[in-house]
């Protein structure tokens, strides 16, 4: 992968740590991009930085000071962001009367306010054309039982997505998002890892199997790729079917 110019790109992966996170990394570092990685915990982040050949910086992304930091940072050592993928999430399911003021607050923390500060310190600080790529959920579109706090945070962060897309186009910055079903993730093993659970979730999903991490990647990849420059303001499912899909 290459800019237009000739360059290497230079890609920032939060989250990078993770199932869908490490899935990109390794996508984009075979690529030949330059990965800068950023994610809490700093000796899992560093161990994984080393063996694919990334750039790890530690930071919280749900600190307005820590995001500023680290696009700051980027910039400076580089000079420019050619792409951001934000693959910060969680998972709470629970119904609405059995979710805490505590938790509630902490989805929104972890799936739409930190996606906000990542944004907004990207098109402040940075002046040249660049394509973000966020991570929702199918449930945002699809009601599923238990999961309000989650399709409410990720709800929020689709409309992030269209407008930001809008109020930017004309700088060139291109905002997407892919909007998975069940994914075999470390952050889904409560549900993957209970076979009752799988079972139940395979139902839901038409292509018959849940999604593996790179299944995701794949379309965030393309989504940051410099010669898909025409693509901004679109919620993708990646899902198996699940959004859109009905079997009789």
């Amino acid at each position: 992968m290459v800019n237009a110019d000739g360059s290497v790109p230079v890609m920032l992966v939060t989250g990078g740590s993770g199932g869908i996170g490490q899935a990109l990394v390794r996508r984009l570092r075979t690529q030949g991009c330059h990965v800068v990685v950023a994610a809490r915990d700093a000796a899992r982040l560093q161990a994984w930085a080393d063996e694919v050949g990334a750039e790890a910086v530690p930071t919280d992304v749900t600190m307005t000071p820590a995001v500023d930091a680290l696009v700051a940072g980027v910039l400076e050592r580089h000079g420019r962001i050619d792409g951001v993928a934000h693959c910060v999430g969680s998972i709470v399911l629970k119904p609405l009367h059995l979710t805490s003021d505590e938790e509630w607050e902490r989805t929104l923390q972890l799936n739409l306010t930190s996606a906000f500060r990542l944004m907004r310190a990207v098109v402040a600080k940075h002046r040249a054309p660049v394509s973000i790529a966020l991570v929702s959920t199918s449930a945002a579109a699809v009601g599923l039982p238990n999961h309000e706090a989650i399709a409410a945070a990720k709800a929020g962060l689709e409309g992030l997505v269209r407008a930001a897309a809008a109020t930017y186009a004309s700088r060139g910055v291109r905002v997407n998002a892919v909007a998975p079903g069940l994914v075999r993730t470390p952050l889904a093993a409560r549900i993957t890892g209970s076979e009752a659970a799988l079972k139940t979730s395979l139902a839901l999903h038409p292509i018959g199997r849940i999604g593996e991490p790179d299944d995701v990647a794949a379309m965030l990849e393309h989504l940051l790729h410099p010669s898909h420059s025409w693509i901004t303001g679109q919620v993708i499912g990646v899902d198996g079917g699940m959004s859109t899909l009905r079997q009789m």
